[in-house]
């Protein structure tokens, strides 16, 4: 009863932001690192994630970045910093460092103009950003953080024939069902250069998709391999694609 008690008293990130959590960024070396934004969410408590607390954008960290990270290495030709992951505020200059950047649980992200300014030119610039674990009506909040970032921005369905599934791996990413639940079936956008999808893509968000997932359980058996494997295949996809555009 004392947790549903202070569950209710728990604060909007508004009233009351979430205390920092300690980590440690891989010295930059020209290797790649798997960079992990984070922001200040609109809801945050306790919970079962990195530093027992639930900051929606620690979801799935450490594990799956660093599964991912392995698995880059052995499939790929692709130097890999192994030691840890990168994290970095959306306003972080040192974010420009690094071609690809991950956002978890967009359906929680707030940001200040300095941040949406920054994240705008950071893709811009040639930055590829991930955008994944979001469902249902967290589209709402994704949406209107990203009209933040880009205001004309057009989210354009992905085609399982899109380049960026076939880059490395052949896949068909709609084969690849939210791990739990979701109230439709997965869906991929892309946000391209002046809305051009012959141009570069400078974005791509998993809908009713939580592809980390499948990383972080993937080495307990609580997911089938073939599911984590083509999770996987997926995630090298887009390190590859985003290195390589």
């Amino acid at each position: 009863m004392l947790l549903v008690i202070l569950g209710g008293l728990l604060p909007a990130a508004a009233d009351f932001g979430p205390p920092d959590v300690p980590y440690e960024n891989v010295p930059y070396d020209g290797r790649f690192a798997f960079t992990r934004l984070r922001f200040t969410p609109s809801r945050w408590g306790p919970g079962d994630y990195a530093w027992g607390l639930d900051l929606k954008w620690n979801h799935d960290y450490p594990r799956s970045d660093s599964h991912l990270s392995k698995i880059l290495q052995a499939t790929t030709t692709i130097d890999v910093a192994l030691e840890g992951t990168d994290i970095f505020a959306l306003d972080d200059p040192e974010l420009f460092r690094h071609p690809l950047a991950y956002v978890c649980e967009p359906g929680f992200w707030t940001m200040t103009e300095a941040e949406a300014r920054s994240l705008r030119e950071y893709m811009l610039k040639g930055g590829f950003v991930i955008v994944d674990d979001f469902r249902g009506p967290h589209w709402y909040a994704f949406v209107e953080g990203l009209g933040r970032v880009l205001a004309d921005a057009r989210l354009i369905p992905l085609e399982a024939t899109h380049p960026i599934f076939d880059v490395f791996f052949r896949i068909d990413p709609y084969t690849i069902h939210h791990p739990y639940f979701a109230p439709g079936p997965p869906a991929y956008y892309g946000v391209f250069e002046d809305n051009d999808p012959t141009r570069r893509l400078m974005l791509v968000a998993n809908y009713n998709s939580d592809i980390s997932e499948y990383w972080e359980w993937s080495d307990t058996g609580f997911i089938p391999i073939e599911l984590s494997n083509e999770a996987y295949k997926l995630g090298v996809d887009y390190v590859v694609y985003g290195m390589t555009h």
